[in-house]
Order: C-alpha cells, then sequence, then structure tokens
C-alpha cells in the first residue's frame, strides 16, 4: 500500500534499511482473533510476523521473488542487488531462498554461498522484509539428488523413520545442521530471525523422494512431524511451518488438504501454481486456498509461481494483480531468474531490467493492495487484536 506516511519518507528520509514506524495492520472486521502456531515456545518476533501474516490478508499481499537478493538475470552476488529493485526502486517485500546446502552433503563445499545467504538474510530482516525458505533436499539414503526423474525410486521416508537407521542417522545430521543456523540467524537488533519454513514442499507430486510416488500417507505425515518435532527439541524456536502442494490444474478442497499432517503441525497454508496464462485455473485454486485459510484460521499465499520466460506485456497485471485481488492472500512469491548475463536460455519467472513486463510490473508496483519493502508495517511487531499461541 503507498501509504502518505510512506510518501512522506520516500520523498526525504525514508531508507529501505530501516524498519518502518507504521502501525501494523488490523483485521477488516477489527475483531480480535485467536491463532495457534505448531510451535507454543516460539520467539515473540515469530509470534508477531505470524499476527501479522494475518493481519495484512485483509489489506492486500506481499510480492516476493526466490533467490532475489542473490542473483539476477545479469549480475551475482552483487551489494544491494535486485532485480525488482532495479525495476520498480523498491526491495520485495518477501525474499525466498533454500536451504539445502546448510544442511546436505554439499555444506563443506558451499561455504561462500551458504555465507552470502546468511548476510541477505540479515539484510532482509533488517530492512524489515519477511523470509520464506524451501529445501531441496538431496536424499539420504541413495545420496542422489532431490529429483526421482528417469523412472527412479526411494525408501528414504521410511529408512528415516526406522529408529536407529543408518539414513536416520545421517539425516538427523543435516538436521543438526539447519538447527545451528536457524539458532544462530540473527539481525542487527540481536533478536533471532523468524523464517517461513516450508520442508517437503510439492509432495503431491512424484518428482521428489518425498512425494506420493516414494512415500505413503503415514510416512509422508509421519516424516513432517519428525522434522518438526526434531526442530523444537533442538531449540528451534522462529519457524513458521508452511506446506505448499503443487496446485498447477484446476483442484478440489481434498487436493489441497492431501497427506495433511494435521492442524497442530502446520502453520501456513500455500500452494505452488505453475499454471500458466490461465486465470481461471489460477483463481478457482485462490478461492479454494483462501476458503480453508479462514475455515483452519491459517494464513496462506501463494507459495511459488510464475511462467518460464514468459513475453506478455500485460502479465502482473492481467495474470497476477487481477486474480489475487481480494482474495487474502498473505503473500505470492516468483520463482528465479537465473543468473544468465549472455542470456543463452530463458530461464526467468520474474521481472528484470529491460523485459517487456516492466511498464506492468510497476503499474503494479504502484496499487494500493500490493506490499513490497517500503510498504510493510513493522512485521515485526504484534498485530492489533491478533494473539497467538
Amino acid at each position: 500500500m503507498k501509504s502518505l506516511l510512506v510518501a512522506i519518507l520516500v520523498a526525504g528520509l525514508f531508507v529501505c534499511c530501516e524498519k518502518p514506524s507504521v502501525i501494523p495492520a488490523k483485521p477488516a472486521d477489527d475483531e480480535s482473533v485467536t491463532l495457534s502456531l505448531a510451535d507454543p515456545n516460539a520467539t515473540a518476533e515469530t509470534k508477531a510476523l505470524y499476527s501479522n501474516l494475518w493481519a495484512i490478508r485483509s489489506k492486500g499481499w506481499m510480492f516476493g521473488h526466490h533467490d532475489d537478493l542473490m542473483y539476477g538475470r545479469k549480475w551475482y552476488g552483487e551489494e544491494g542487488g535486485s532485480d525488482t529493485k532495479a525495476v520498480c526502486g523498491d526491495y520485495p517485500g518477501v525474499y525466498s531462498l533454500d536451504f539445502s546446502t546448510f544442511m546436505d552433503d554439499r555444506y563443506a563445499s558451499s561455504t561462500e554461498e551458504n555465507n552470502l545467504r546468511l548476510k541477505l538474510m540479515k539484510q532482509a530482516y533488517d530492512r524489515g522484509m519477511v523470509i520464506t525458505a524451501c529445501m531441496h533436499l538431496n536424499d539420504p539414503l541413495t545420496g542422489d539428488d532431490s529429483w526421482l526423474d528417469s523412472g527412479k525410486t526411494s525408501n528414504a521416508a521410511a529408512e528415516i523413520l526406522t529408529e536407529g537407521s543408518e539414513t536416520q542417522a545421517k539425516f538427523n545430521t543435516w538436521l543438526d545442521r539447519l538447527a545451528d543456523m536457524a539458532k544462530n540467524l540473527k539481525g542487527s537488533d540481536g533478536k533471532t530471525i523468524p523464517v517461513i519454513f516450508r520442508p517437503f514442499h510439492e509432495h503431491t507430486q512424484t518428482w521428489s523422494w518425498w512425494g506420493k510416488s516414494a512415500t505413503t500417507e503415514k510416512e509422508f505425515i509421519g516424516l513432517w512431524k519428525y522434522l518438526v518435532d526434531y526442530l523444537k527439541k533442538a531449540g528451534v524456536h522462529n519457524f513458521i511451518y508452511a506446506i505448499s502442494p503443487q496446485m498447477d490444474s484446476k483442484k478440489e478442497e481434498s487436493d489441497f488438504l492431501f497427506r495433511w499432517p494435521g492442524d497442530d503441525y502446520v502453520d501456513f497454508m500455500g500452494m505452488d501454481c505453475y499454471q500458466g496464462i490461465k486465470n481461471d485455473i489460477f483463481l478457482g485454486n485462490l478461492k479454494l486456498l483462501s476458503k480453508l485459510s479462514t475455515e483452519k484460521k491459517k494464513p496462506c499465499g501463494v507459495t511459488e509461481t510464475g511462467v518460464e520466460g514468459f513475453s506478455a506485456e500485460d502479465y502482473w497485471i492481467t495474470n497476477i494483480a487481477a486474480p489475487m485481488a481480494g482474495r487474502k492472500m498473505s503473500l505470492l512469491v516468483t520463482w528465479r531468474n537465473k543468473y544468465d548475463p549472455m542470456e543463452t536460455e530463458k530461464h526467468y519467472f520474474s521481472v528484470f531490467p529491460g523485459h517487456v513486463s516492466e511498464d506492468s510490473f510497476k503499474q503494479m508496483y504502484k496499487r494500493s493492495d500490493t506490499f513490497f519493502c517500503k510498504d510493510l508495517p513493522d512485521m515485526y511487531v504484534k498485530a492489533s487484536n491478533i494473539s497467538v499461541k
């Protein structure tokens, strides 16, 4: 939202890296709401973020972009870099990244890359942005990557749940690394940074070792609960646990609840949507997700979306802003723009300087229902009338 306060600050004094001092958004009906987290011992900042994820949905939605601060179409690791900012003059409201290299066997060879990710998460938090993370985790049983292509299969989930197994021990080591990182992830204010964490994403599909072809319902639910319980016991209290089924075609309510781990183990209801330029499918799924979100009192959003190599000039207004309007989504995150300075391929899902959709993106940025970095209330101070337990 482009509020009067933001306009005044931008005119002279506003710097995005400073926490905004505006009052957090209130629920549309101004009534008290009580929400519950999977972790009752969550930090004060994590509970505050959760309250604001619920509050902001009545005003609009936050725009996010995967790896936006780490690299873009024609740059990598530049201080202050962002394809989003290069187009509209502002950072996204949400910074998305992958936690897998902090965890699995790439850990030892990814020090420089991980240090950059840590720095960028801290910068994002200091600016007042929201952070979300997935994990394309390698298979702890076979040693392969997360993908089950070419007819491959895996019993990794079953082995993780087998007490005393080698695979369980390896997975525990990976979780210990994640816990160590998460507990030491602090902003310049010295406080632990909250993260919307979405493990085992797109579990409705067959392409991951945790997906529907490699696990039974009991195994997937057991795997989800094992991770959440382990991290809580390890002292991680700054995670908001998000589930994100793949919803590319027209779906029913039951699809969103496929292998649901339980209301006590899920905090945020997401969906990964690569439906292309099909507004009817996107809008229908948004309506279903919004309905379930309201019923379960859990904030929701589009955790991944985009069209690879898209070329529609009006994409952002026609295919993103219009379907999202009034849907009570907390956020929408587009997938990455691969670093490809020679433009050898078209692996990009968001805007960048020179793209044909620049004007449409700028129009979306100016809308009152879109939240970028400068628009955000203080997401780490509890929203009015919303309690979190």
